[in-house]
């Protein structure tokens, strides 16, 4: 039975949705504060997380934030506000999804099947190390190490994004496309996104060249 951690501090709406969750054959466990979230994260290790933004104690984006520096666990934001600015920086911090409380339960549980069915599919092969000069991508290990094997710092986006433009070195990828495949979340892209995702990882792995395509997007290139 697939694990579904629940923070949101409003009783009638999780506990309704938990319901849902439950008949459909998730364990779902709420926390109503995101200090009581980032305690039951560690204790149960949820498969899936649904993250309210407004929350008493903690914003919403800071809990994400701490969420996604402990693990690449799935994380579905919830919020009330079908707002741009909202989704852009939740994705921008880690988060796999953006959803409306307006959200029908039916459709919801449809992006949490789609999340964990991504997830089950992420086989990667024992090998699947990719050298890009002084650097290693270590997709097994989801790790980027630099000379003498010291890991780099990235993000869980940076790395995917990373990961995927060095899977492809040399070819051109527009900016809706790096968002459906990284992201994935077609219709939603944003060229802030994309950019500020390439300007941390070029500041942290100068030794990578990922060229600017005018009118396109990002090429990595290898020397």
């Amino acid at each position: 039975m697939a694990s579904v951690l629940l923070i949101d501090d409003e009783p009638v709406f999780a506990g309704s949705m938990a319901r849902y969750l439950e008949k459909e054959g998730f364990d779902v466990i709420v926390a109503g504060t995101g200090g009581e979230g980032i305690a039951r994260f560690k204790s149960d290790q949820p498969e899936v997380v649904l993250l309210d933004l407004r929350l008493p104690d903690v914003d919403g984006f800071e809990i994400c934030r701490q969420l996604r520096a402990r693990s690449d666990t799935p994380i579905i934001i919830l919020s009330a506000r079908d707002d741009e600015a909202d989704k852009v920086l939740g994705l921008e911090l880690g988060a796999d999804d953006y959803a409306t409380k307006t959200m029908t339960p039916r459709e919801l549980l449809a992006r949490i099947r789609a999340i964990s069915r991504r997830v089950a599919r992420q086989d990667v092969p024992e090998d699947a190390v990719i050298h890009l000069g002084e650097y290693e991508v270590d997709r097994r290990a989801h790790q980027v190490f630099g000379p003498d094997r010291t890991v780099i710092d990235l993000t869980h986006k940076e790395f995917d994004l990373l990961a995927f433009l060095s899977s492809q070195p040399g070819v051109a990828h527009e900016r809706e496309h790096l968002f459906n495949e990284v992201w994935h979340q077609e219709g939603l892209g944003s060229s802030r996104t994309i950019d500020a995702h390439v300007v941390s990882i070029r500041s942290k792995l100068p030794g990578i060249q990922i060229a600017s395509i005018r009118g396109v997007g990002y090429r990595l290139e290898l020397d």
